[in-house]
This record gives structure tokens, sequence and C-alpha cells, in this order.
């Protein structure tokens, strides 16, 4: 019965909401165009690990159709997106053993892909919080410290680890 229901909608077109930029890198990664290690999808929505992660488990979530701002998204992909930001979230923390996250979303400033996306980035874990300096006094991480340890720590994603963390978010999922 489930074949049947899906053969009847092969070739058909897309509905005009769903309309993709086809120079879009997202675009090109729901299209399947593009490799991507794929954490979450569904009719609406993906989750894919970031190339090039601020940290380890860095997400990104995309709505399959194709707006740059998110003051533009229709309500039923803001819905989706927003149940997907809090399912991979919940399998993220587990995935990680680690509670702390930031979500963000750029619209225009600092957007670096004009598709909507939404970063889900674990909160930094250090060995140390704190600086040891020449005198064995330690004192915290300012804030600008803590940027430079974080931009030094950020490396492109391997593939071996990714897998492994998909593994881990798969079975949370």
């Amino acid at each position: 019965m489930t074949s049947f229901i899906i053969q009847a909608h092969e070739g058909r077109p897309l509905p005009e909401s769903w309309k993709q930029d086809p120079n879009c890198p997202f675009c090109r990664i729901i299209k399947g165009e593009l490799p991507a290690f794929r954490v979450y999808e569904d009719d609406k929505v993906i989750a894919v690990l970031d190339i090039l992660p601020l940290r380890k488990g860095h997400t990104l979530v995309i709505p399959k159709a194709h707006y740059s701002r998110v003051s533009e998204l229709p309500s039923e992909y803001a819905a989706a997106t927003g149940a997907a930001i809090s399912h991979v979230s919940n399998a993220l923390t587990k995935a990680l053993d680690h509670t702390g996250l930031n979500v963000v979303c750029n619209q225009e400033y600092a957007q670096a892909v004009p598709h909507v996306h939404y970063h889900i980035i674990p909160s930094p874990r250090f060995d140390s919080n704190v600086l040891d300096r020449a005198d064995h006094v330690t004192i915290p991480l300012s804030q600008k410290e803590m940027h430079k340890k974080e931009f030094e720590n950020r490396n492109e994603l391997e593939e071996d680890e990714a897998k492994d963390l998909l593994t881990r978010l798969h079975a949370r999922l």
C-alpha cells in the first residue's frame, strides 16, 4: 500500500513554496548533490553536522524551503524547524553528555549562506577554565581569552569523528 502511494507522487512537481536556489549549498545538500553528515531529516527540515564546527557536535538545522530570511519563513516551516531544533538538541546533549548549548540564527548580518538555518552549538568544555600565570596563580579566563581559546580549538570536521557522533546521535533520535 505504501509503495503505491509513494509511486503516485514520483515525478510530481514540487509545491511553489519549495522552490530551491540551484547555487545554494544548502539546497544542493537537501537534493543530495553535495555530501553532508545527516543528523535528522523529515519532509520539511534537515539537520547536518557543520563542516567547520565551532565545537564538537555543531549542527545546522535547515528548512527544506529556500528562504534567505527567517522573518519570511512560512509558519509551517518555522514550526517544523523549531521542533527539529528541540529534537536534535535533546539528542545532542545526551550524545555528548553535556547540556550547555547555544542556538543561533543569523539574518543577513553574519549569515554566510543566504538560506535560513539555525546553529546548535555545544558550549565550550576546556580542560581548564582558568589561566595558569608564570607565578602559578590561577585566574579565570577573560571573555577575550575564552574566545581566543575557542578559535584556536576550531578544526575541520573529520569523517571518522562525524560518523562516530552520528551513530551516537541517531541512537538518541
